[in-house]
């Protein structure tokens, strides 16, 4: 009953002008259009946008054409993943997102562009040999495309983008970084006092109350040093003990 109640209030919202809601699982686990659902894969914790500080799992969804399915030969052009990344906070999201994309274009060679695709601002990053639409909304970041495409379906990023509204701000990859939350100051812990090896505080040192001993001369308690060319000195002849008895 709890399901089927769900179910009839998602389809009011749609009905009436309203978006669809955010998946349990974070992805859609049916078909979407021509696209036909086929694996469901998470809680993944291998997550591609690191917030530090923001714990975030993530949640996979594969989809193939309904024309692959029906000649009975599945390719890679053919079949379109979702990857939808659930953060415990929004903070950092957008400005992390930003900050990836960034750097796959200047360090990996990926061409990437920024625009509306399927009614959201998104930025699409292609090279390798894949295609991909990604794009952050609150605490979620939303990744659609696959290995084999030199584009990514409108259509897909569109049914998406209905259940995630993007939050990119334009300019996103010529401006400043969007704004994000300061990263914590990590304070340096002192190590615990050791009376057998104690250690000098070099932050508390000074030097008038500290007497430096004078540097010992090492030669004073060396013996001193043959020289190489010096003959080896000859055994000493052990003396014959005078006998006591008389002859």
């Amino acid at each position: 009953m709890e399901a089927t109640r769900i179910v009839l209030v998602a389809l009011v919202l749609v009905a009436c002008g309203g978006r669809p809601p955010v998946p349990k699982r974070g992805v859609v686990e049916g078909d979407l259009g021509a696209w036909k659902f086929r694996r469901f894969q998470g809680p993944l914790l291998d997550i591609e946008v690191w917030v530090e500080g923001n714990k975030a799992e993530a949640y996979t969804a594969s989809y193939v054409t309904d024309g692959a399915e029906k000649r009975g030969r599945v390719e890679e052009k053919d079949i379109v993943n979702v990857f939808v990344t659930r953060y415990e906070r929004e903070d950092g999201v957008v400005r992390e997102t930003v900050r990836l994309v960034r750097r796959l274009a200047a360090e990996k060679g990926y061409r990437v562009d920024e625009g509306k695709i399927g009614g959201a601002r998104a930025l699409t990053v292609v090279g390798d040999g894949e295609a991909w639409v990604i794009w952050p909304s609150k605490r979620y970041v939303v990744k659609v495309g696959g290995r084999g495409r030199a584009d990514v379906p409108k259509a897909m990023v569109e049914k998406y983008a209905d259940r995630y509204p993007s939050q990119l701000p334009g300019g996103a990859l010529e401006g400043p970084l969007p704004p994000g939350p300061t990263p914590p100051v990590k304070k340096e812990t002192k190590e615990p006092y050791d009376s057998n090896n104690p250690k000098p505080d070099l932050d508390n040192y000074d030097p008038k109350k500290v007497q430096i001993p004078d540097k010992k001369d090492d030669t004073e308690d060396k013996p001193p040093e043959k020289s190489p060319e010096a003959a080896p000195e000859e055994p000493k002849k052990k003396k014959k003990k005078k006998s006591s008895k008389k002859k």
